[in-house]
C-alpha cells in the first residue's frame, strides 16, 4: 500500500472518521495484518475495552427438511430422504431443558424451510419453550424463514412478528445473509429472500423494539469488493433503524466428509479454497474499521477454530458465541475439528488465555457476571490487552 494512503487511513480511523468504500477495498488490499489488526484493535478497544463476551446458549435445528438447495449447503435434507428429521416440540423442549443445570440463558433456533409444516408449529414451539424454560431467551429464525412463514401463512411479516414476540421471541437470528451483491448471490443461494427482503424483515423486528444480529458469509466465490458491499448496506441500514447489535462473519466451510450417508452437497467446493487464517482475520479487522456504527464484532469459533478465534479477538472481535452445543449446519458434514460444545469454564479459560477480561452476556448484551481477566502477576500467563 502507498505510504501515503496508510497515513491517510490511520489518521482517519484515530480521529473516529467512517471509512468509505474505496478506503474499505485499499484495506483489504492491505498485506499488512499486524497493521490492520493494530488499527482494528484500537477501534474495539475504544468500543469495549479490554471485555470480550461470551453466553451460555444451546444451539436447537428442529428440522433439516428444506425446500432450497442452496450452493453451499450441506445441512438441508429433502422430505423421505435419509437422515431428514422434523423434531416433535417435546423433544426440542427436552433437549432444551438438558442444559438447564448449566444455568443456559439462550435458545438459538434455526431451521430448514420445511414443505409441509403448518405455520403454527412456530409460535407453539416457542410458546412450550418459553413455559419449560421461563428465563432463557429465545433467539430464533432467520429473514429467510419469517419469509417463509409469510408463504406459507398468508400473514404479512408484521403480524408474523406480533405472534411471535407474543409467543416469546426475542431476536431474530441473523442468517440468509450470505452475501448481498447479486453478481455473486445469484451463484450461491436457492430462495428467495434477498437483500430487499432480508432487510425489509430486519427493519420490521428493529421497528417492534427487537435487537437483531447480521451475518455475512465469506471465503467462497465472494471477491474482498463484495465484501465491503455487503458491510456498507449493513451500516447504512444500522445508520437507519439502530437495531443491530452485532456483526458475525461466518466463514465458509467445504464439506470435507459426509459420515452418514456419503454424499457431497457443497456445490462450491469443487471451485473454491476455504479462506486462511490470515484471510479470517483480515476480514475481522477490516470489517470493524468499516462498520462503526454496530457495538460488537463476534467470532463464531465452531466455524474458524478456537485458536484462530483467539487471535480474532485481537483483530477486531470482541465477542466469542457461547457453548453451542450441537451445531447441526457445519458439524454434520465437515468434520472440521472443533468441538460440539465449549463449557463456561473452557470459554473463561480461551478468552484470558487471549490476554482479555471475560464478560458473561445475555442476549441483549447485558452483563450477567464479569470475570477476573488474565493472572498480570504470572509471568507464564498472557497480560491484559493494553487498553
Amino acid at each position: 500500500m502507498d505510504a501515503g494512503l496508510k497515513r491517510e487511513l490511520e489518521e482517519k480511523v484515530h480521529a473516529g472518521e467512517r471509512l468509505t468504500r474505496e478506503d474499505g477495498i485499499a484495506l483489504y488490499e492491505s498485506d499488512d495484518l499486524a497493521w490492520l489488526g493494530g488499527l482494528a484493535h484500537e477501534v474495539r478497544t475504544r468500543k469495549n475495552g479490554d471485555v470480550v463476551h461470551f453466553n451460555v446458549n444451546r444451539h436447537l435445528n428442529m428440522t433439516n427438511v428444506c425446500t432450497a438447495s442452496c450452493a453451499y449447503c450441506s445441512f438441508q435434507r429433502k422430505p423421505g430422504e435419509k437422515d431428514a428429521y422434523t423434531m416433535r416440540i417435546e423433544e426440542a423442549v427436552r433437549l432444551a431443558k438438558a442444559m438447564e443445570n448449566e444455568h443456559l440463558t439462550e435458545l438459538h433456533i434455526v431451521n430448514g424451510l420445511h414443505p409441509t409444516l403448518p405455520w403454527r408449529y412456530y409460535p407453539r414451539s416457542l410458546r412450550a419453550l418459553k413455559e419449560a424454560l421461563p428465563g432463557v431467551s429465545l433467539k430464533a429464525f432467520t429473514a429467510t424463514e419469517i419469509q417463509h412463514f409469510e408463504k406459507i401463512s398468508g400473514l404479512p411479516a408484521s403480524e408474523i412478528l406480533d405472534e411471535l414476540i407474543d409467543a416469546g421471541l426475542e431476536s431474530l437470528t441473523g442468517g440468509g445473509a450470505e452475501i448481498f451483491d447479486w453478481e455473486v448471490r445469484q451463484h450461491i443461494v436457492d430462495h428467495d429472500t434477498h437483500w430487499e427482503d432480508w432487510s425489509r424483515i430486519h427493519r420490521l423486528a428493529h421497528s417492534k423494539g427487537l435487537k437483531t444480529p447480521c451475518t455475512m458469509l465469506y471465503g467462497h466465490i465472494e471477491e474482498p469488493r463484495h465484501r465491503v458491499d455487503h458491510v456498507l448496506r449493513l451500516r447504512e441500514l444500522q445508520d437507519e433503524t439502530g437495531g443491530f447489535q452485532v456483526f458475525i462473519p461466518l466463514r465458509y466451510q467445504h464439506d470435507f466428509v459426509d459420515m452418514k450417508d456419503g454424499k457431497v452437497r457443497n456445490r462450491l467446493q469443487a471451485r473454491t479454497s476455504m479462506a486462511t487464517g490470515a484471510e479470517a482475520l483480515k476480514t475481522f479487522a477490516v470489517s470493524r474499521l468499516l462498520f462503526d456504527n454496530v457495538p460488537h464484532v463476534k467470532v463464531f469459533w465452531v466455524m474458524h477454530g478456537v485458536q484462530t478465534a483467539q487471535l480474532a479477538l485481537q483483530h477486531g472481535a470482541d465477542d466469542m458465541d457461547g457453548s453451542v452445543v450441537e451445531y447441526k449446519i457445519t458439524h454434520d458434514a465437515d468434520n472440521y475439528g472443533t468441538p460440539n460444545k465449549l463449557t463456561r469454564e473452557d470459554l473463561l479459560e480461551l478468552i484470558r488465555d487471549a490476554g482479555f477480561r471475560p464478560v458473561e452476556r445475555n442476549t441483549r448484551y447485558e452483563v450477567i457476571r464479569e470475570y477476573p481477566g488474565p493472572d498480570a502477576g504470572r509471568r507464564e500467563t498472557p497480560q491484559p490487552m493494553r487498553v
